[in-house]
């Protein structure tokens, strides 16, 4: 086999164990979730009676009805603006050049260096000083700062692969940064604002500690959140959790099944170039 063969089965191969590796643990998962109530089921094997109900019973055990509900609220809440405030500070910074933009961006890569487990204590207490404490915008105003970072250098990269032309032939033709922008860049950058959507969607749907640190009340936090108390009441029925916890990824995976061509376009296309 030659040189460039070999490469390519070795490639092939890292992928396959990378998808074995993600797919393991979801198989256990269900597997796990069909078994009787009750028992500890150990290693990836099918049922000889698989046990559907179980997911109806999880559904009503968790109450999760109002929990979707609850995600979805703090996720309008949360995506929308982050996008708005991304696209136009990454057209800003990419494009118009203004005095101090290289500051403000390196600000902005210092805030891709501070975990979220470090910014805790002090968002509690300013949530607490605005009154916000146990409501969602405890957790929706947060989110969109700690998201800010990432989406804002998302939408630079992009912007800044676009050829400069667009900019001076937009101005000539009367166009105005607003308009430009509005008109030309933000309908190029479709495919890197799809693609951050659905990361933002993902990470604001799967938030977990955060929402139990904001929000006392388990209706209104997300519902991987909400997870927590739901463990604390069946941590021992191990199906019935694997089966709530299913149940509560369903909606990212759907998600990112449906638009993962957008996003491998964003990718392709060079929105994380540079």
């Amino acid at each position: 086999m030659n040189p460039r063969g070999t490469r390519l089965l070795a490639g092939r191969s890292l992928l396959v164990l990378f998808m074995a590796a993600t797919a393991v643990p979801f198989l256990s998962l269900f597997t796990t979730a069909l078994a009787p109530q009750g028992s500890t089921p150990h290693g990836i094997s099918w049922p000889s009676h698989p046990h559907w109900h179980n997911f109806v019973d999880a559904f009503n055990a968790a109450d999760l009805l109002p929990l979707l509900y609850s995600s979805c609220l703090i996720v309008l809440g949360v995506v929308p603006i982050c996008l708005a405030l991304c696209a136009a500070a990454g057209y800003g910074l990419a494009v118009l050049g203004f005095p101090g933009a290289r500051l403000v961006f390196g600000l902005l890569l210092l805030g891709l260096t501070v975990p979220i487990e470090s910014l805790i204590t002090p968002l509690y207490y300013q949530m607490q000083s605005l009154g916000l404490l146990n409501t969602r915008w405890a957790l929706i105003l947060p989110l969109i700062g700690l998201f800010m970072p990432f989406g804002v250098f998302w939408m630079r990269t992009f912007f800044q692969s676009l050829p400069k032309e667009l900019l001076e032939a937009a101005s000539v033709d009367g166009a105005g940064p607003w308009a430009a922008f509005r008109r030309v860049h933000l309908p190029l950058a479709a495919p890197a604002v799809s693609s951050l959507a659905i990361l933002l969607f993902l990470w604001t749907w799967n938030q977990f500690i955060l929402s139990i640190a904001m929000i006392d009340d388990p209706s209104k936090r997300t519902a991987a959140g909400a997870l927590g108390a739901f463990q604390g009441h069946y941590g021992t029925n191990v199906v019935l959790l694997s089966a709530g916890a299913l149940l509560i990824m369903l909606p990212t995976i759907a998600v990112f099944v449906v638009f993962q061509r957008h996003f491998v376009k964003a990718l392709l296309q060079g929105a994380v170039k540079g």
